[in-house]
């Protein structure tokens, strides 16, 4: 019987049902009260996240591996940013199969389309490092940009690198971010979200090149300013091969607030 290998990741990439992947969900925190991303429904501006624990990781290998995989890829959101990574690393130690982990450096689909890389390699008869040498060069090959309405949810989150330069700007700065060595670092400042819409466009654009890419406009409560983006994206893309609009769940919601709009850019 030929080696099967499973892939798993954590409920910030966002994606939709994929064959091959299995979602371990990041608990979002409110009142004290544990709740599975997905099931949260609450304010965001009261809620923390927490990662999960790496009894959870071991439980999802271990029900894998009883069910034909013979290797696992792990590929989580950014460990600059959440311990998620390093509970699934824990857990990998103790496997009854080898789990790579990869760390995407990332989250939404910066994550998303390094699990969708390592995901379409196991399908196509990979081994456990080939589909894990996939994940990591779409990891590298991936950019996000991203811009919110307000600062007070970073301010409060804690979890912004260099964008913490932003705190004593004027209160109408739409910071421009991006996500730079697993960090939220500031990019640019602009002073309206008709501008930052117009730049997101611009650097997408300019991220992209000549090349075969993918592209998802992400956003929080924010689908028409999105869907705008993403028609753009599309008269300005002659190379693309796949664009998608995705809504992003509570934990980035916790940390950034509705009206994000975000850009990653990933090269085929």
């Amino acid at each position: 019987m030929p080696p099967t290998v499973a892939v798993v990741t954590d409920s910030t990439a966002y994606l939709p049902p994929v064959p091959r992947v299995t979602v371990v969900p990041v608990q979002v925190i409110a009142k004290g009260v544990p709740h599975d991303e997905g099931s949260f429904t609450g304010d965001l501006a009261s809620a923390t996240t927490s990662r999960p624990a790496p009894a959870t990781f071991a439980s999802c290998y271990a029900s894998l591996a009883a069910a034909g995989a013979t290797g696992i890829v792990s590929v989580h959101l950014s460990a600059a940013m959440s311990g998620t990574a390093e509970s699934a690393l824990a857990a990998a130690s103790e496997a009854p199969v080898p789990v790579e982990v990869v760390d995407s450096r990332s989250i939404a689909m910066g994550l998303g389309y390094p699990v969708l890389a390592a995901a379409r390699a196991a399908a196509g008869g990979a081994s456990l490092e080939e589909a894990a040498s996939a994940a990591r060069r779409s990891v590298a090959a991936t950019r996000t940009f991203f811009y919110v309405d307000t600062l007070d949810y970073l301010r409060r989150s804690g979890r912004i690198g260099t964008a913490a330069s932003l705190f004593g700007s004027a209160l109408m700065i739409k910071p421009l971010l991006h996500i730079v060595d697993g960090q939220i670092s500031l990019l640019e400042k602009v002073r309206t979200s008709s501008r930052a819409l117009a730049r997101l466009e611009d650097l997408a654009v300019e991220a992209a090149g000549e090349g075969l890419v993918e592209v998802a406009v992400q956003h929080l409560q924010a689908r028409e300013r999105a869907t705008a983006l993403a028609e753009q994206l599309s008269k300005r893309m002659p190379s693309l091969a796949e664009l998608r609009v995705v809504e992003v769940g509570a934990v980035i919601g916790a940390h950034v607030g509705p009206g994000m709009l975000g850009l990653t850019v990933t090269a085929l």
